[in-house]
């Protein structure tokens, strides 16, 4: 093992905890399915001084689009779904959609009906819940609403919910660009129709049973609540208390680095996700429900960096199937509408990002690195070409990619 580097890593991570960046952090990397460096910093929570472990558990956000990208490609391999079938094939709240025609709350008639293609590849004009034009604050609106019901006790389902998300105004035309948004919490509504099993079944049938990932799921058992890792928000000194994204949502810039300041446990709802999460919820989100472990994911990432089979031989998908998910489906003049500082160089294809062009992202991993990241700072790279995995886990409201996930992927990469 390269010394300087596990020592470049522990400074790293070392720094954000002393200025009070983060509480703590879960880092793994793997090379052709066995462990480099693995460790953990820090507290998994403050209040009660528990300090991160291998199997603390973690809220996923946007990491669970990986595992309902899987769900679609096991379903399009059985001849289950095509995805150019209309998503009204699945949901009838996406018949005759109406798109917003870029003035005031003007809309018009879809030129073409919402495929699965355009929700996997967010091409779909759905959008997440934000305030700049009219179909955002449509969204909002819907959230609001969804939020206000789980606290009256009035519980939403999966397709319920999707089937609302349908009868909103698109940004855009389907297929026109890029937009990140609720394309794959639709998704994992088409799975339980096509599949005829409840969401979460599904997954738990086809992919944590099969790989051994006994701590995921859309809840975190009471027996097994200790482990959870809590969530904070950073609040920047000398800035009047008011909270500061370390990540820019929409731009995705870097907005601080060496700031300090502290840290404060973030409440209240996200993307309809609640903070008590001790009871299997209605709604299963496949956008952003999912909680794991970087132990879990590890087998789950090393099942796709294996083209599809787990280390003790249960195939999941088909090697191709895996080589399609993992291919980029984005046009040039898609790819150009990313506008993301973190996707610079990349494509987008099934829920992940692809690496097209290391130099524009100026990183030392190959082009064919795929994966994703969620709200909270969960982060993984997957390598195909090297059989390399990277994954690093924190839980700070907006982190997203923040800087030094990409200062860690480089140390990673230069153990190889």
């Amino acid at each position: 093992m390269n010394t300087s580097s596990t020592k470049a890593i522990d400074n790293i991570i070392g720094k954000e905890i002393s200025i009070g960046h983060i509480s703590g952090a879960n880092v793994m990397i793997t090379h052709k399915g066995n462990i480099l460096y693995q460790n953990s910093y820090g507290l998994a929570d403050i209040e009660n001084n528990i300090p991160m472990k291998e199997d603390t558990i973690f809220r996923m956000f946007s990491m669970s689009k990986m595992i309902t990208s899987v769900c679609a490609m096991i379903l399009m391999e059985r001849g289950m779904i095509d995805l150019f079938d209309p998503v009204s094939k699945y949901l009838p709240g996406f018949e005759n959609q109406k798109v917003w025609t870029g003035k005031g709350q003007e809309l018009e008639d879809v030129n073409r009906p919402m495929i699965l293609k355009d929700l996997l590849n967010m091409t779909s004009g759905l959008t997440y819940p934000e305030e700049n034009n009219y179909p955002t604050a449509c969204s909002t609106a819907l959230f609001n609403e969804m939020d206000a019901s789980h606290a009256a006790g009035k519980l939403i389902s999966t397709v319920e919910f999707a089937n609302n998300i349908g009868r909103l105004p698109l940004e855009f035309q389907p297929g026109a660009r890029w937009r990140y948004g609720t394309s794959a919490d639709v998704m994992g509504a088409v799975v339980e129709v096509a599949s005829g099993k409840r969401f979460g079944q599904f997954i738990e049938n086809e992919i944590t049973r099969p790989l051994h990932m006994h701590d995921t799921g859309f809840y975190v058992p009471e027996d097994k609540v200790h482990r959870l890792a809590q969530k904070y928000r950073f609040y920047a000194d000398g800035d009047n208390a008011q909270p500061v994204s370390v990540i820019d949502s929409v731009s995705g810039k870097v907005k601080i680095k060496d700031v300090t300041g502290k840290l404060v446990i973030e409440k209240g709802p996200h993307l309809a996700m609640e903070d008590t999460i001790t009871k299997a919820p209605a709604f299963e989100s496949g956008g952003a429900g999912i909680v794991s472990t970087i132990g879990d994911f590890r087998n789950f990432g090393q099942m796709l960096l294996n083209g599809g089979t787990s280390q003790d031989g249960t195939r999941i998908l088909g090697k191709e199937t895996v080589r399609f998910m993992r291919t980029n489906q984005l046009t040039p003049e898609q790819i150009k509408t990313t506008q993301w500082d973190s996707l610079q160089g990349y494509g987008y294809g099934n829920f992940n990002r692809v690496l097209l062009d290391p130099a524009a992202y100026q990183t030392n991993a190959p082009v064919g690195e795929f994966g994703w990241d969620g709200w909270l700072g969960t982060y993984m790279t997957l390598d195909p070409s090297n059989d390399f995995m990277f994954q690093y886990y924190i839980q700070l409201a907006d982190a997203g990619s923040m800087g030094p996930t990409r200062l860690l992927r480089q140390v990673a990469y230069g153990m190889l």
